[in-house]
């Protein structure tokens, strides 16, 4: 029992979830989580991913555990990072050019970064099941979702960047820097100079 026990407070200090590598680093065994499952003590949300019953399950965290190498990202990130109230009805999460997208969920939008510019603004943020995923900054989203055919409505564009650049975190240096290296630069400039 001593084992089912461990799992059991792991998941409860992670939000109510518990993976199986969580599991595996712990020392214990695999056929736990089944015996737990039987038992109808955790219940399984995806592939490696367990929650405990009474808990919501936290559709970011599994998408993020299932896809490692996604980011959320275009309006996906604007909603995450709060420059937009449109919960999106399917998650966008950008990859790495090359990856392999034929198992991808029916939840997610896929996109490919080009080589140079996957990493590029990169960071974390806690889901609304309050668990770490991974998301562009906002500076890099606002050049996304601006760009080409990936262009998003003007009405999304233009909540998000008056609400940019009205914030206090605000960093215009850093946002040119990005749009110059995504080829947006006369975009963004012709809405931070509208907007300021």
């Amino acid at each position: 029992m001593k084992h089912t026990e461990t799992i059991l407070t792991l998941a409860q200090n992670h939000n109510g979830t518990v993976t199986t590598s969580m599991v595996s680093e712990a020392g214990i065994p695999r056929y736990c989580l089944k015996q737990l499952i039987d038992l109808n003590l955790l219940l399984k949300a995806g592939r490696g991913i367990y929650v405990l019953p009474e808990v919501w399950e936290d559709e970011l965290f599994i998408l993020q555990y299932t896809y490692r190498k996604g980011v959320f990202s275009h309006g996906t990130a604007l909603w995450l990072l709060g420059f937009s109230d449109r919960t999106p009805q399917k998650y966008t999460m950008t990859f790495p050019a090359g990856y392999h997208a034929a198992s991808l969920s029916e939840k997610v939008h896929f996109r490919q970064a080009i080589a140079g510019l996957y990493d590029l603004g990169l960071s974390g943020i806690r889901s609304p099941g309050g668990h770490s995923v991974a998301v562009y900054s906002i500076e890099r989203t606002l050049c996304d979702i601006i760009r080409g055919k990936n262009a998003q409505d003007i009405q999304l564009v233009q909540q998000a960047m008056k609400k940019y650049v009205s914030s206090k975190s605000r960093n215009i240096p850093l946002l040119l820097e990005y749009a110059g290296r995504t080829r947006v630069l006369s975009k963004i400039l012709a809405y931070v100079e509208a907007l300021a």
